[in-house]
């Protein structure tokens, strides 16, 4: 059944409590996530958004206990991802003729993925839809995260919706943010920002900075996934503005992959030379292989400097750090430094090829990289330890 977000909107969505990947195997959800999608109850009636595909049945036999679907006057779609659209087909069914309000790009993206010639209604920023006491206005938010999405405002009840805006995968038995744990709600809200959006930064400010220019009061922001911001909702808002601002953190991070441990022996005593220097930076170091891809994407986001490491193989790196090169790249961080090491049998090529997908990756790399020819053994260790206390001084 719906639950109350105010006296005319009622939260119809879907709480997921078993995902544990999202976005084929791109994104890990260790915390389940929600497809929201809600109700407004005025002199029209409305429905914003849907769920994902595999609960589309599910959808619309609830919805249909919460309203006679005939009653519902317009549907928005704020975005055409299939986690937000996918009960589309088959509430259409039911309801063919209802307008759907969305953008020209929407429009593209729902017929290319379901090749139905709905009754589409094409909005832009500023256009305006009457609902009795309240309005909705519509918002383009191009690329954030794709072409056709857009945000909606209500009007009355001082309501953004946001859409993957602000959100977090994040599976809650509440909806609000005052009542949800703040530790894994900021922590899941940062993953969200720094494996999803973190790549459009540029257009986050810029559209954060036009709604602000539009003056409008905000009392709530009703997110797609996860929970809605009630309680100060303005505060997420802030963080996004910071975390579009080049974020980063006192820590550096070490990614390493390693065939025969060499090059984990490497990543420690790099990581304790710069602790000698620098005590109080925070190091953190990661297996690639074995660590999830999103969670570490997440600690290069918040790192003023990594430190990547492979043995070379095929005169190459290992193929979990060339996945994570390829997904640091698609990121487009700035403001952040790098360097590589790496050890090798004979060729030895991982380190300089390291470097320059880092480079290719808008990263400043500092330092040429330290290369180990077999094992280090405890003289070796100790210059490549002394290689961390350099970095600390070049990080």
């Amino acid at each position: 059944m719906g639950k109350k977000i105010t006296d005319r909107v009622t939260w119809v969505g879907k709480v997921d409590w078993e995902l544990r990947k999202f976005h084929g195997d791109e994104y890990s959800t260790h915390r389940g996530s929600s497809y929201n999608s809600y109700l407004i109850r005025d002199k029209k009636t409305v429905l914003i958004d849907t769920v994902w595909l595999p609960y589309d049945k599910e959808f619309v036999t609830n919805l249909k206990k919460e309203i006679d679907l005939k009653e519902i006057d317009y549907i928005i779609v704020n975005h055409g991802e299939v986690d937000h659209s996918g009960s589309l087909p088959e509430l259409m069914k039911e309801i063919p003729d209802t307008p759907i309000y969305c953008t020209a790009n929407a429009v593209k993206s729902l017929k290319g993925q379901y090749h139905q010639d709905w009754n589409f209604v094409t909005v832009k920023t500023g256009d305006k839809l009457e609902l009795g006491e309240t309005t909705l206005t519509f918002i383009e938010a191009t690329m954030l995260h794709w072409p056709d999405t857009m945000f909606t405002y209500m009007s009355g009840d001082n309501i953004l919706f946001s859409n993957d805006g602000f959100g977090q995968h994040y599976a809650s038995e509440t909806l609000f943010n005052d009542s949800a744990d703040p530790c894994i709600l900021w922590a899941e809200a940062m993953k969200y920002y720094a494996n999803i959006l973190a790549p459009f930064s540029p257009m986050v400010t810029r559209k954060i900075k036009e709604i602000q220019a539009m003056n409008l009061p905000i009392d709530m922001i009703c997110t797609s996934h996860g929970i809605c911001w009630k309680d100060n909702p303005m505060q997420i808002v802030e963080k996004y503005l910071e975390w579009a601002d080049n974020y980063q953190e006192n820590r550096i991070t070490i990614i390493y992959d390693t065939m025969w441990n060499a090059t984990r022996h490497m990543a420690e005593a790099i990581a304790a030379g710069i602790l000698e220097v620098d005590p109080e930076v925070e190091v953190k170091i990661f297996n690639s292989a074995k660590t999830d891809k999103t969670d570490l994407i997440t600690e290069v986001f918040r790192s003023r400097a990594i430190v990547m490491g492979s043995s070379t193989v095929n005169n190459g790196y290992l193929y979990s750090i060339a996945g994570i090169l390829e997904l640091i790249r698609g990121m487009k961080f700035k403001n952040k430094k790098a360097a590589a090491f790496g050890s090798y049998g004979w060729s030895g090529e991982a380190v300089k090829l390291i470097n320059e997908e880092l480079k290719k990756a808008g990263f400043e790399v500092v330092s040429d990289g330290y290369r180990v020819n077999w094992e280090p053994d405890k003289a070796e260790l100790e210059k490549i330890k002394e290689f961390g206390r350099q970095l600390a001084k070049l990080l």
